[in-house]
């Protein structure tokens, strides 16, 4: 038991790994692969293996200091924003963006009166075309 409550608060600290995983992704607003974070974490820190980013990446999702985007795909995309916030997903080229609306808690409300059961949050995400595919369809 007490080698466990180690572990937990071992998991916790933050590393300089962690520091760097964060501060890539809260530099950033592309919702980038855990391969992308990790060769951008090569940069910093030439050593750090990829199990570790995963690792890093888990711990922070748990801590809610990022978002886990997982939209079927075979990898995940993360998001250095956790606050709750809206997605548009580009069917084309397959990029994330954050939608600059606001979070609206009325969809939960409905969700439960139609018979959902207790909502504590929602995700929503809209797909389509980003503008540069768009304008490439165009031409």
């Amino acid at each position: 038991m007490e080698r466990e409550s180690h572990l937990k608060r071992a998991a916790r600290r933050m590393t300089k790994q962690k520091k760097t995983i964060l501060e890539i992704l809260r530099s950033t607003t592309s919702h980038p692969t855990a391969d992308w974070i990790y060769a951008e974490a090569r940069k910093v820190l030439p050593d750090i293996s990829l199990g570790t980013v995963y690792r890093n990446l888990h711990v922070l999702k748990e801590d809610g200091e990022i978002m886990e985007l997982n939209y079927g795909s075979t990898y995940s995309r993360y998001d250095g924003n956790p606050q709750n916030h809206y997605h548009f997903v580009c069917v084309n080229c397959g990029a994330v963006r954050d939608v600059d609306m606001p979070v609206l808690p009325e969809l939960e409300k409905r969700a439960e009166e139609v018979g959902a059961g207790e909502v504590f949050y929602h995700r929503l995400e809209f797909y389509g075309l980003c503008p540069h595919c768009r304008k490439e369809k165009r031409m």
